[in-house]
């Protein structure tokens, strides 16, 4: 890649060259603290569209110390650029440490990207003259599993003493803290509860370290839990649900020897938890501890994997009931819309049905595509309204200091600065500036840019831009090799990488497709590539060979069901296998019921995208439905072990 760029600089015209050289090297003297050097090189990139980086660099080389005057002369720039907001909070956070609350009350109603640290600041500069109102608005952030800043602590310290947060409080919040597994803010919480309330510090050490050991010492013969002790009750629970995670059938076989002990409150909150833990791991009872959890409140995930836990059991009016008491705002979800249609259809309610389906059905998304299956008329790429941008619209958006800035870090290979300014340039844009940036983007081949922007439009859609294809001639000899579906590639291509070559996850997997190193050394062997090297896995031929080759090879392990093909891609074909149900499954409920978020809406993505890939290429139409087919069940001789790793 380093030297793709310097390729980049010697065939740039003189001034680019100069410019982006000078910017590095400008960089390079903020990171290494070369105040004269960085000086020298801002100016000469004065009348850039990266001067704004350049100030921004000088400002925050020693911005405890920097001139106000020059400070607030930056942050009076016209806000086109994240980076004058960027400034903007951190010189706001050296004020609130340094309580320079004059300042800091002047800047702050400017700040656009406000974060925790900075409300709680804000707040205590509201105490000063609002002391109720202000640890009132604190005690709002108090409600949370997880560690809050620094500057929370003084707000919620004076809550706690004016009794604004009390003892009930403290002991939600604990729970809160024992749910996400937080036991350090748990033992924090713990100094301020006394009696039947009070928490062992050695307790959570125990419990955290070891669930099933904490619990066995509870058991009647060798520790008779006090029923009166909710401090200890509420360890337990903790070991019970971390015990869960691990293994239902431990934590059922501990819970059967001390659940007497528990209140019938405290029984249905256990339930809650271990339907939830057996749900995600796709226990067939789940369904029965959910009932056992009564009228247990549930929080967004567990209402969530209720209804996946009815869906795998195809228990229909479970699967409505469940939805019916999720939140409002949880029930206006796509997913939940569907299911909750497709149940009042099995429940002979298809008025009802209907009315969820119909605004659904014209959302371009898996959803809206099966609805519009179910009520036949799925809206098409040709039905969207069409807009192509003009030369004159073309050039007056290059002309943008923001769309400038981001072509220049993209050709410095700066990804993470070029997505933020990209992100800022478009957001305030409508649907024909959007699509405009986005043709400006694949003319500048920043494919994922430009599927951005076009993925962002309301009323005004241009498919061919939010569904770009790029590579078609690379990839057609390998698609015909494999006898791969075009649209399937694309749709799986799209998700894994945008189309971006030098694409890289957090876990090594590489290249448009998106392949692990490990598989690229397998199937390297597999095609008899004997001067295989690892450095070739982002050479696009090399890549895109490898990509096809292992979707074949998955496609071909799981009968030719891309449902499985593309969870397995992107999980591993052994999790894949072992998703499927006791009995045969829909391919939307297999889909749905995907025990991991990230792996659950990618298939969900790929084969949506796979429908509009197919109508782009005028590839044969069939419907979504039809291609998620139905997913076989588990049998004795398709559980045979295959790797997790793509």
């Amino acid at each position: 890649m380093r030297l793709f760029f310097y390729f980049c600089l010697l065939i740039a015209p003189p001034a680019l060259a100069d410019e982006t050289a000078d910017f590095l090297a400008a960089r390079d003297a903020f990171r290494a603290g070369d105040a004269v050097k960085l000086g020298r090189f801002a100016q000469r990139l004065k009348n850039t569209p990266l001067e704004v980086y350049a100030s921004y660099y000088r400002l925050r080389l020693d911005l405890e110390n920097v001139d106000t005057g020059a400070v607030k002369d930056f942050l009076s720039r016209p806000e086109d650029t994240p980076m004058i907001d960027r400034l903007r909070g951190e010189w706001l956070k050296q004020l609130g440490k340094k309580q320079q609350w004059e300042w800091f009350d002047a800047e702050y109603p400017r700040l656009l990207n406000e974060d925790t640290e900075l409300t709680c600041y804000a707040l205590q500069s509201r105490r000063r003259s609002q002391e109720q109102a202000a640890l009132g608005e604190a005690r709002r952030l108090w409600f949370s599993g997880k560690g809050q800043p620094d500057s929370c602590g003084p707000l919620f310290e004076a809550a706690l003493s004016a009794g604004i947060i009390g003892e009930p409080d403290v002991w939600q919040r604990l729970r809160l803290a024992l749910e996400a597994g937080n036991v350090s803010l748990a033992r924090q919480l713990a100094v301020h509860l006394a009696g039947n309330h009070a928490v062992s510090p050695a307790a959570l050490e125990s419990a955290a370290a070891d669930a099933d050991r904490y619990l066995e010492k509870l058991a009647p013969e060798k520790l008779t839990l006090d029923q009166k002790n909710d401090g200890q009750r509420a360890v337990a629970l903790f070991a019970l649900h971390r015990l869960a995670k691990q293994s239902p059938d431990l934590a059922v076989a501990r819970w059967e020897k001390i659940a007497a002990y528990f209140p019938d409150t405290e029984q249905h909150y256990f339930y809650a938890w271990l339907a939830y833990e057996a749900a995600r791991k796709l226990d067939n009872r789940a369904p029965q501890w959910f009932k056992a959890a009564a009228n247990a409140p549930l929080n967004e995930q567990q209402s969530a994997w209720r209804v996946r836990a009815a869906l795998r059991a195809q228990d229909w009016p479970e699967v409505l009931a469940g939805i019916n008491v999720m939140s409002e705002q949880q029930q206006r979800d796509a997913a939940w819309q569907y299911w909750k249609a497709r149940a009042l259809q099995a429940s002979g309610k298809p008025a009802e049905a209907n009315r969820l389906l119909a605004p659904l059905s014209g959302e371009y998304n898996f959803y809206g595509q099966l609805a519009g299956e179910e009520l036949a008329n799925s809206p098409t790429i040709s039905e969207a309204a069409a807009y192509k941008p003009r030369k004159q619209d073309i050039a007056a958006m290059l002309a943008l200091p923001g769309i400038q800035r981001t072509l220049a870090l993209y050709r410095m290979d700066m990804r993470s600065e070029a997505l933020k300014e990209w992100s800022w340039a478009v957001r305030n844009f409508n649907d024909q500036e959007l699509l405009t940036a986005a043709e400006i983007a694949r003319r500048h081949e920043m494919y994922d840019r430009a599927i951005n922007a076009a993925d962002k439009t309301v009323n005004v859609h241009d498919f061919s831009l939010r569904y770009l294809a790029p590579y078609r001639d690379a990839l057609r000899a390998h698609i015909r090799e494999h006898g791969l579906e075009e649209a399937w590639v694309y749709g799986l291509m799209r998700q894994e990488s945008r189309f971006v070559t030098a694409a890289r996850s957090d876990v090594g997997a590489a290249g448009l497709m998106q392949v692990m190193p490990s598989t690229a050394q397998w199937i390297a062997k597999k095609l008899g590539l004997k001067s295989y090297k690892q450095s070739l896995i982002h050479q696009l031929d090399t890549n895109l060979r490898l990509g096809t080759y292992y979707m074949k090879t998955v496609l071909s392990w799981f009968d030719g069901s891309p449902v499985l093909a593309s969870a397995a891609y992107n999980a591993g074909p052994g999790r894949a296998r072992r998703w499927r149900g006791d009995q045969p499954l829909e391919g939307a409920i297999y889909a749905e019921t995907i025990p991991f978020d990230e792996t659950r809406y990618y298939v969900k993505k790929v084969m949506s995208n796979t429908m509009y890939y197919a109508g782009q290429f005028d590839a044969p139409q069939r419907p979504l439905k039809q291609r998620m087919g139905i997913i076989a069940g588990k049998t004795a001789d398709n559980q045979q072990a295959i790797p997790d790793e793509k």
